[in-house]
């Protein structure tokens, strides 16, 4: 996802205390610390990795050999420029990689009814309409706005499954605040991955978005576009594979 508007990242993205602050400056040292995009970062299986930058444009990253989140799919912030190069497609760019950093990024969870409360919290919590805030590559991410009151309290947000039956695609956001309930206003951004969800006959999707706001119950329709599935391996008649050398 490409950035389309300017935003000043405070560093340590991998928690969820992250507030993105909107800036004008448009000097270098900002330039330098705002995000050109954000990203999946895929490993591959020789230890380099690539970049997901959208349902369909890969970016390589030409001077790091390995990611530095190991064998980790996760979505990232990423500043980066064009490095130019051939490729071995017309959707994949060589870049150079400034900074990178994570994104808290998770699987979804399986509602378990009335005892929702007790196990992943009904704290409210606002959903931020902004660049970030993003359903793509399989991915929802999003910027979540809430009141954070002790210092490295960690807030925990989890997206159930399964809260309709009839419906796998209506979703829901919890938030446990863990007791952190006053203080001040500050957003944080967290991921999570859609790909295992049904799909049917098709790998794009609309899917519902439900939340507790601090003004009420509130709902919101993303347009997602799932990875392709792989085919999977039967390992029926594969027995002899230690006899292979």
């Amino acid at each position: 996802m490409k950035k389309e508007k300017l935003l000043f990242p405070l560093l340590g993205l991998s928690t969820l205390m992250m507030v993105l602050t909107s800036c004008d400056d448009d000097n270098d040292t900002m330039e330098a610390l705002r995000p050109t995009a954000l990203v999946t970062v895929c490993p591959e299986t020789d230890g380099s990795f690539i970049m997901q930058l959208d349902n369909t444009t890969q970016l390589v990253p030409v001077n790091m050999k390995q990611s530095p989140f190991e064998d980790k799919e996760v979505r990232a912030l990423v500043n980066y420029t064009e490095a130019g190069g051939e490729t071995a497609a017309a959707n994949i760019r060589n870049v150079q990689v400034h900074w990178i950093d994570s994104i808290r990024t998770k699987m979804p969870v399986e509602s378990v009814g009335e005892d929702n409360d007790d196990r992943y919290g009904n704290d409210p919590i606002e959903i931020v309409r902004d660049w970030v805030t993003v359903a793509e590559d399989g991915y929802l991410t999003l910027r979540v706005r809430t009141l954070w009151g002790t210092a490295g309290k960690p807030h925990i947000l989890n997206l159930l499954t399964g809260t309709n039956p009839s419906d796998p695609y209506e979703l829901e956001l919890r938030h446990d605040a863990q007791g952190d309930v006053n203080g001040y206003w500050g957003d944080a951004l967290i991921a999570f991955n859609l790909n295992k969800l049904p799909r049917e006959d098709s790998d794009t999707k609309k899917f519902t978005l439900k939340w507790k706001s601090f003004s009420g119950e509130k709902s919101l329709e993303f347009d997602i576009q799932m990875r392709p599935v792989k085919p999977e391996i039967d390992p029926r008649g594969i027995k002899h594979s230690k006899a292979v050398r």
